[in-house]
């Protein structure tokens, strides 16, 4: 049956697609004919292209619409969510959880740390600041400078 069907099928999209579209018969035409049946034909494409090109707008119109529906749709039943409250945890409320001696080694934060050593600073290469304040305000201190600048 399905064998049939199938058959049936094929015969009857034969037949209608020669009855939309029939055969050209280009024998016997001159090339004045022939020119005037390719600008028909082109016309027709064009007419058919032009069509198709509206009905893919429509389609992408009509799936961004549904789209942004659905969203919606979505929006307006989606399930909240809560507010989660910050809590403060201390490392030994973390590890509370933890039984395993090998997971509370790895647990140890303050451990892995590295530490680091703020470098001392020279204490003899201070130099009193208003020293030098007092020694650039006369000329001599102007005299440093532009003899600097050369």
């Amino acid at each position: 049956m399905l064998v049939v069907e199938r058959e049936e099928k094929k015969h009857e999209k034969e037949r209608v697609v020669n009855e939309c579209f029939p055969a050209l018969t280009l024998s016997g035409l001159s090339a004045q004919e022939l020119k005037d049946l390719c600008k028909e034909l082109n016309n027709k494409i064009d007419i058919v292209d032009e069509a198709r090109y509206d009905i893919e707008l429509k389609v992408d119109k009509n799936t961004t619409e549904i789209q942004t529906l659905s969203q919606k749709i979505h929006g307006l039943k989606g399930t909240k969510r809560p507010n989660l409250k910050k809590v403060k945890k201390t490392t030994d409320d973390m590890l509370g959880a933890c039984t395993d001696a090998s997971k509370l080694a790895k647990a140890d934060f303050k451990a892995n740390l590295k530490t680091v050593k703020k470098e001392e600073e020279k204490k003899g290469d201070v130099v009193d600041w208003r020293k030098n304040i007092e020694a650039m305000t006369g000329m001599e201190g102007r005299k440093k400078k532009f003899n600097a600048a050369q």
